[in-house]
Parts: C-alpha cells; sequence; structure tokens
C-alpha cells in the first residue's frame, strides 16, 4: 500500500505480538494455532479453535519468531516451526489476496488495462488502483496524477494497491500478468484492501 489512504481498520480487540511485545489491530497479525499433533499452523482467518499466539505480518519478525523459539514461549510448550516459515506465510498471504480480487471480480467490480482504468477513475467509482509493484513507472504515474488530482477536487482518498507483481496480479484475472487494475467501492474492495495491506506490511524491509 502506497498512498491515497486505505480502508479504514474495522475496531476491535488488539492482540500483543509475541515478537515485538507491542499491541496492536489483527489486520497487521497473523494469529498461529497448534494443530492436534503439535505442529505449528498459521490462522490467517483467525477462525481456528484452540489457543492462538498472535506476530506482526512481518518477515524479519518471522524470522526472529523462529530463529530465537518464540513460538515455544507463546504457547508455553516445545514448538518447532519449519525454517522456511516465512517462505510458507508469504505465498499464503499472496493466495489470500488473489483470491479476495478474484471474488471482487467475479462481482463486476474489477477493470484492468491502462484507458479502462484511468477511465474508471474519472467517472469517480474508484474503491482502490492496484498496481503492479513490477510495472513501468511511466504508465503508473499517470495513473497516480488522475488519483491525485481526483483527491485535491475533494473526491475522496483513493488507496493504490501495489502490494502484488504482476504475475501475481494476472492470477486473480487468469491471465499471465495484469499491470494496471481498479475496483469499484464495495465490501470485496475492502477486503482487497485489508489483505493487501497485510501483505505489503511482511514484504517491507527492516
Amino acid at each position: 500500500m502506497t498512498r491515497g489512504g486505505a480502508a479504514k481498520e474495522k475496531d476491535g480487540p488488539e492482540r500483543r505480538c509475541i515478537a515485538t511485545g507491542e499491541s496492536g489491530g489483527t489486520d497487521r497479525l497473523i494469529r498461529f494455532v497448534l494443530d492436534p499433533d503439535g505442529r505449528l499452523t498459521p490462522d490467517l482467518a483467525a477462525r481456528l479453535p484452540g489457543r492462538g499466539v498472535w506476530l506482526t505480518a512481518k518477515r524479519t519478525l518471522v524470522a526472529k519468531a523462529v530463529k530465537k523459539r518464540l513460538f515455544s514461549r507463546g504457547f508455553r510448550q516445545p514448538v518447532e516451526a519449519p525454517a522456511d516459515l516465512a517462505d510458507r506465510l508469504e505465498a499464503l498471504l499472496v493466495t489470500r489476496l488473489v483470491e479476495a480480487l478474484g471474488i471482487a471480480r467475479k462481482a463486476g467490480l474489477a477493470v484492468t488495462g491502462f484507458e479502462k482504468v484511468r477511465a474508471r477513475l474519472k467517472k469517480g467509482r474508484v474503491g482502490a488502483l492496484l498496481a503492479a509493484s513490477d510495472g513501468a513507472e511511466d504508465g503508473r504515474g499517470k495513473l497516480i496524477a488522475v488519483v491525485t488530482a481526483i483527491e485535491k477536487a475533494g473526491g475522496g482518498a483513493i488507496p493504490i494497491v501495489d502490494a502484488l507483481r504482476s504475475e501475481e496480479l494476472g492470477l486473480a484475472f487468469g491471465r499471465d500478468s495484469v499491470i494496471h487494475a481498479a475496483l469499484d467501492q464495495g465490501g470485496a474492495t475492502d477486503r482487497v484492501i485489508r489483505e493487501a495491506r497485510r501483505l505489503d506490511g511482511f514484504r517491507q524491509p527492516g
């Protein structure tokens, strides 16, 4: 998520990160539980039964939790965390975002392609602008200029989602790659923004 605001985070309980000790909203954390055999299981939807621990969705903090055996401390019992946990989590986060985009597309909320996206922006119906993180800066800059003009005219903030690479964005639309897309306002779009926020935070360095 770069600029233009973001979907308002839902009010709800805060959870404490086992790596930082800080509390925050669940939109930016990942819940973990133990399965019946005691294996560490990511619960990205936060719906699985049993006691859970929470970790901020950030690759560096996942590595810290594995190295310092923070899951064992959090569950108060020996827990083996796989060495490639960060890679597994990133793949799961990408899948959730792609699935959310697919739902928005099937609901008729999405358009792709530079010209269609620009036209949709000018109609004032866009709830989120999607730009592939590996897309050319020229096209991206032109669309951001349209977003900026809309915001300055009082049209409201438009979140810009750039958490996915072009081939990942393409998965949601059944194509090899997608560079630009736009989503109309709606509940499905709000979910996309929430999932993108978490993936974006996970991929940020540091």
